[in-house]
C-alpha cells in the first residue's frame, strides 16, 4: 500500500515539474532589454494593445485603484509603508502560513513533544524565512527597476522612496541577518537547504547569472523554493528541533508536489496585470504572447487538475495515508472556488485581472490552512 501510493505521489511530482518548466523567464534588463516606451501613467491610462493581437488590451481607463497593486494596499505613504511595500507582503503571508502550517503539521504526529522551549527556535526560523524572502523579493525589484515603473509604479524603488543604495543595505543586510540565524540555531542540514534557497533566489535575479533569463532554469527556482524547499525544510527542522529522526510523510511530499504546481500557476499568472509594461519594455511573457484570457484559462486549467488529482488521491489512496473527508471535501470547495475567481475575470479591465490575481493568492493561502487538517 505505501508503495502504491508512493507512486501515485512520486506520478504527481513529475506532472508539477513538467508545468514549472513551461515558465516563461523575463530577459536580462538594463543594458540589453529595449528601452521602455512612453510615460508610465499615461501609458497605463490608455492601456491600448501594445503586444500581438492575441493579447487582450485593458479598454477602459485605468482608475487610481487600478493603478495600485493586486494583492498589497499602496494607498499608505510613508518610509515604513515604503519598506512594508519593499518586502512584498503577500509573498510574506504566503511564507508565514506556510512555515506555521508546516509546524503544525509536524507537532500534529507528535503531539507530547509540544513544548514551550520549542518558542525561541521557532521565532528564529521566522525570522529566518522572512528575512530570505526580503532578500529574493528585494534584489529582484533592484533589478526590475525599469519595467516596475511602467507595471509596479507604486513599489518603493520604482517610486523613488528608497535608493537603491539603501535598497541593496537592505537585502544585503537580510542575506546576511538570515543566513546567521539559522547557523546559529539550526543544523548543518538545514543551514546548507537555507543557503541553497538564498542562492538559486539570488541568481534568478542578479547578472551575469540571471537565471530568469531561461524558462526552464526559471521555473525550476520558483518551483523548488516554494514547492520542496520551504515545506520540506520546516518540516525536517521541526522534527529535528523535537529530536524526532526524519521519515518520508505522504503528506509533506504531497504538499510540496502540490505547491509546485501552484508556484508555477503563480509564476504565470502574475504577469497577467503587467501585460502593458511588459510589452512596452520588449518582457516576453506568456500573457504578452497569447494574450490575458488564454493564459488565465490555462492556468486555472491546470490548477484544476491538480485539485482534481488531490481530491482523486483523497478517495482512492490507501487508507490512513491522508484524511480522506477534508482533504476530497477541502479540495473540491476550492476547485469551486477557482472556477467562480475564473468566471469573474473580465480580460479587457485592469481592475478585473488585478482582482484575478489576487484570488490566485487567496486560494495559495487556502491551501496552506487545508494542510494541518489533511
Amino acid at each position: 500500500r505505501m508503495a502504491r501510493a508512493s507512486r501515485m505521489i512520486v506520478a504527481f511530482c513529475l506532472v508539477s515539474c513538467s508545468l514549472a518548466t513551461g515558465l516563461r523567464a523575463r530577459p536580462q534588463l538594463g543594458r540589453a532589454a529595449a528601452p521602455c516606451r512612453g510615460s508610465v501613467r499615461s501609458d497605463l491610462r490608455r492601456a491600448r494593445p501594445v503586444a500581438a493581437a492575441s493579447a487582450s488590451p485593458f479598454g477602459a481607463p485605468a482608475d487610481d485603484e487600478e493603478l495600485g497593486s493586486a494583492v498589497e494596499n499602496t494607498q499608505i505613504s510613508g518610509m515604513a509603508n515604503a519598506l512594508y511595500k519593499f518586502v512584498r507582503p503577500h509573498t510574506i503571508r504566503g511564507t508565514i502560513l506556510a512555515a506555521c502550517a508546516g509546524v503544525v503539521r509536524a507537532l500534529i504526529e507528535h503531539p507530547s513533544a509540544i513544548s514551550l522551549r520549542l518558542v525561541p527556535q521557532a521565532l528564529q526560523g521566522l525570522l529566518a524565512l522572512l528575512l530570505g524572502n526580503a532578500w529574493i523579493v528585494g534584489v529582484n525589484q533592484i533589478y526590475d527597476v525599469e519595467v516596475d515603473k511602467i507595471n509596479k509604479p507604486f513599489l518603493p524603488i520604482a517610486a523613488g522612496e528608497i535608493s537603491p543604495r539603501v535598497a541593496w543595505v537592505l537585502c544585503l543586510g537580510a542575506l546576511a541577518g538570515g543566513l546567521l540565524t539559522v547557523h546559529s540555531a539550526f543544523s548543518p542540514l538545514i543551514f546548507g537547504l537555507y543557503a541553497l534557497g538564498l542562492g538559486v533566489g539570488g541568481a534568478y535575479s542578479v547578472p551575469p547569472i540571471q537565471l530568469k533569463r531561461f524558462p526552464v532554469a526559471a521555473g525550476l527556482i520558483i518551483s523548488s523554493v516554494r514547492g520542496f524547499l520551504l515545506n520540506f525544510g520546516v518540516y525536517y527542522a521541526v522534527r529535528e528541533a523535537i529530536g524526532v529522526p526524519f521519515l518520508w510523510n505522504p503528506v509533506v511530499c504531497f504538499i510540496a508536489a502540490f505547491m509546485t504546481v501552484f508556484a508555477a500557476v503563480i509564476a504565470v499568472t502574475k504577469d497577467l496585470p503587467d501585460v502593458l509594461g511588459d510589452a512596452a519594455c520588449a518582457v516576453s511573457t506568456f500573457a504578452t504572447r497569447f494574450g490575458v484570457q488564454p493564459v488565465a484559462r490555462g492556468a486555472c486549467t491546470a490548477l484544476g487538475a491538480a485539485y482534481a488529482v488531490a481530491t482523486a488521491l483523497a478517495l482512492f489512496a490507501p487508507a490512513g495515508l491522508f484524511r480522506r473527508l477534508p482533504m476530497a471535501v477541502g479540495h473540491m470547495l476550492l476547485a469551486v472556488k477557482l472556477l467562480r475567481t475564473y468566471r469573474r475575470l473580465d480580460a479587457t479591465s485592469l481592475g478585473s485581472v488585478k482582482r484575478f490575481y489576487g484570488g490566485i493568492w487567496e486560494l495559495f493561502y487556502l491551501q496552506y490552512c487545508l494542510y494541518p487538517l489533511i
